[in-house]
């Protein structure tokens, strides 16, 4: 299975799933099929979607959900012989506040906390601070994947924001431009990839179409929040290759192995 956005994945209960491979590298090369996957969590993953998974040769899951996450979704379901990483990229006081906002705010709640384009405020910030705030755990993600931790799945609770980033942070490891690494992030945005919010306020019929619009920053995926993090990944701390060595510690010979096995001619 390749990175297209066909709405044909063999998964039901995994939303957002992909094969990274297929991505344009340096000097002509492409990321190698099978390596490399991003998704949604895997908490409600079907019997089916189990063997699909289970087929693939998974060695590593890298799980980047905090606490709430899981307790709200659950735990990932196991994979026979697949080590399964937590490596949350947000914080869980964060995230159960932020749960409880968008499914139990009244709608006075919602325009406080997300109108005024304070939602794409609060997303942009998001991705400066992962960048800025989780180089430790990003830094264990390349060492572990550069290590043999592939076949590997990456993945959050939507497979968008944290997924997404650690996702181009290999990408960027792996020397694929950001053009190209834009273009894959934005195939979230796809109906059928995109994360079900389900809502436990009642809303007036009339006050529908404003929660999807106050909520809707949250969970798109925007050219400007990747941005964001390519900014911060510039301006703090001096470019991608300062960024992935002096930061991340990513050394020549990690980086050697990963190219070497993430990438084929």
């Amino acid at each position: 299975m390749t990175g297209e956005d066909a709405a044909d994945s063999p998964l039901t209960g995994v939303r957002n799933f992909r094969d990274l491979g297929g991505l344009p590298g340096p000097g002509g090369a492409r990321v190698r099929p099978g390596r490399l996957f991003r998704s949604g969590h895997l908490a409600e993953a079907t019997p089916a979607d189990q063997e699909f998974l289970a087929g693939l040769g998974l060695r590593t899951v890298f799980d980047f959900r905090n606490d709430a996450d899981r307790a709200l979704e659950g735990p990932d379901v196991p994979l026979p012989g697949v080590r399964h990483v937590v490596l949350p990229l947000s914080d869980a006081a964060d995230g159960e506040e932020f749960w409880r906002t968008l499914r139990e705010g009244t709608m006075p709640q919602l325009r406080a906390a997300l109108a005024g384009g304070r939602a794409e405020a609060s997303m942009l910030e998001t991705y400066r601070a992962m960048v800025r705030d989780r180089t430790g755990e990003h830094g264990r993600m390349l060492r572990d994947l550069a290590a043999g931790g592939t076949p590997a799945l990456l993945h959050c609770a939507a497979g968008k924001d944290r997924a997404g980033l650690a996702i181009a942070i290999v990408l960027l490891a792996l020397g694929v431009e950001r053009d190209a690494i834009v273009a894959d992030y934005l195939k979230s945005n796809a109906p059928h990839r995109r994360y079900r919010l389900r809502r436990t306020a009642p809303d007036a019929p009339e006050e529908e179409a404003e929660a999807r619009r106050l909520v809707a920053p949250l969970f798109d995926a925007r050219t400007a929040y990747l941005d964001a993090a390519f900014d911060e990944i510039d301006v703090r701390f001096g470019g991608p290759e300062r960024y992935l060595t002096e930061v991340l510690g990513l050394t020549d010979a990690a980086r050697q192995r990963l190219r070497e096995d993430l990438l084929t001619a």
